[in-house]
């Protein structure tokens, strides 16, 4: 097996084409180990770097790690849902160790002092080779993913999909259609505004950081001209009142960003509007939709509980991976790190 060079920017290179292919082939990665979020993440000030495994010519794992400079001479490698290892344990082994190695080789040539390296894989239990490593809490600072989600099963048919559901969530699915609820596709300048403005009420309402315009102005363009993404939004009476950004890849379909407004809590669209989601993804061949963040088990308060109440009348699958894993390279750098995190 061999390591690929470490590359500054991953975009237009032919040479990323197969990793690509790579990831979208498994399911023990998101979107976030593709080239093209890589390169989305470079406008928040991330840089990037990959080390690809290969076994006889073929891509067998490996990384795209993000570099992230927290202070003028510190910085950390942050690899979100990743590594990808293999499923037998001792060819992962060895890629896990030749991934760790490509990145020592990048730490070396570093001008900055690096605190640590972040990964949050996608795995169910720890394996054995992994060791080193600390984990996060789940509410440790604001460079961290969510590690708890809800998978809903797209092969089924319509009536299963709804079988499976709370009895709330099958009744408030009805509830808008008999409000006449409808769903709609629109990736215009206006769904672009729309969704704008009923995403920030959500985050006033409810009190988390709402990404910024040009945030969505960015990621929506890309995923529209990829293939990737769309808007959805609810209707009601010729209004919109709930909307999801949904991103393709893969397998999946997943719920990204959203919200509603609750003057219209009563018709219930957002049940409908996210059946309707899972239909079309359907459709374009997706196997799962994933909702994308839940509250951890036996953690309380935490802010994802609502979402979760929410999320969870559409039943599903609960899935949770591991804590997100910091590796210290230099523990005076990592004090640092922790807390300019805080204040980030």
């Amino acid at each position: 097996m061999t390591a690929v060079a470490p590359a500054d920017s991953l975009a237009g290179t032919d040479r990323w084409a197969d990793w690509d292919r790579f990831v979208e082939s498994v399911r023990d990665t998101t979107f976030m180990q593709s080239s093209w979020w890589a390169e989305f993440r470079t406008l928040a000030g991330y840089s990037h770097f990959g080390a690809v495994l290969r076994s006889g010519g073929e891509i067998v794992g490996g990384a795209l790690v993000q570099r992230f400079s927290y202070t003028d001479s510190g910085c950390f490698y942050y690899i979100p849902a990743g590594p990808i290892l293999p499923h037998d344990e001792t060819l992962a082994s060895d890629v896990f160790k030749a991934v760790l190695e490509a990145i020592e080789d990048q730490r070396q040539a570093e001008t900055q002092v690096v605190s640590h390296l972040r990964i949050e894989p996608l795995w169910p239990v720890l394996p054995s080779f992994v060791t080193g490593f600390q984990p996060r809490p789940v509410l440790g600072d604001p460079f961290m993913e969510p590690r708890d989600t809800l998978w809903i099963d797209l092969r089924a048919t319509d009536d299963a999909i709804l079988a499976q559901m709370k009895p709330k969530g099958r009744y408030n699915v009805r509830v808008a259609v008999r409000h006449g609820v409808t769903v709609v596709e629109d990736n215009s300048e206006r769904g672009l505004a729309d969704f704008q403005a009923i995403y920030g009420d959500t985050a006033e309402r409810q009190n988390f950081g709402a990404k910024p315009a040009d945030y969505f102005e960015e990621l929506t363009g890309m995923l529209s001209s990829l293939g990737r993404g769309s808007l959805f939004f609810a209707e009601y009476n010729g209004v919109r009142v709930a909307t999801a950004l949904v991103v393709g890849f893969g397998q999946v379909a997943t719920y990204f960003y959203g919200g509603s407004l609750p003057a219209f809590r009563h018709v219930m669209a957002p049940y409908l509007l996210h059946f309707e989601i899972m239909r079309r993804s359907r459709e374009q061949g997706r196997e799962w939709y994933d909702l994308w963040g839940i509250a951890p088990a036996n953690v309380s308060p935490h802010p994802f509980e609502g979402i979760t109440e929410f999320k969870g009348k559409f039943g599903g699958r609960e899935i949770r991976f591991v804590p997100t894993l910091d590796y210290v390279f230099d523990p005076a750098a990592y004090g640092d790190y922790l807390a300019t995190a805080k204040h980030w």
